[in-house]
């Protein structure tokens, strides 16, 4: 393997860390074109990364955001208002749980915001890592095999 794949690689699996559906996907088919295997293996790479860098990076900023507020409020607490946002993050929270959160991140949200969600709502970073993760190499397969299924349509598009 030459450098210059090594970089379609490094590439391909970056683009996948932020976006699978926007960015991702698209990126990967157009980098690697007819090589399904290395193109499978980058995007589910990328996701894989980004889910557990992201994970943890907002673990930490949740802790530190947590230890700011406790020392600017040490003297007395403020009283929890619940606004119509609190009130609907929390009914989604209770509707749809981790496994909800972890199905829409890859497609609809971007997996740094679902990862956020997640981590802010269960604090088990194992938990959320293996469901974004999986979620994430689904999506994967699923919208690569789609592409291929309309391949055809999509090349006289593009043609």
């Amino acid at each position: 393997m030459d450098s210059t794949e090594i970089w379609k690689f490094i590439s391909a699996a970056l683009a996948c860390t932020i976006s699978l559906s926007k960015i991702g996907i698209p990126a990967v088919i157009a980098i690697y074109k007819s090589n399904y295997f290395m193109a499978l293996l980058s995007s589910c790479t990328g996701a894989i990364f980004g889910t557990i860098v992201f994970t943890y990076l907002f673990a930490g900023i949740l802790k530190w955001w947590d230890r700011l507020k406790e020392g600017m409020f040490t003297s007395k607490h403020p009283k929890k208002t619940f606004t119509k946002f609190n009130r609907r993050v929390i009914r989604i929270k209770h509707r749809f749980g981790l496994t909800g959160i972890a199905i829409l991140t890859p497609i609809f949200l971007s997996i740094p915001i679902g990862a956020f969600l997640a981590e802010r709502f269960y604090k088990d970073k194992g938990k959320v890592i293996l469901y974004l993760s999986t979620s994430a190499v689904l999506w994967c397969f699923i919208l690569y095999f789609l592409f291929l299924f309309f391949y055809d349509t999509f090349r006289s598009l593009f043609n």
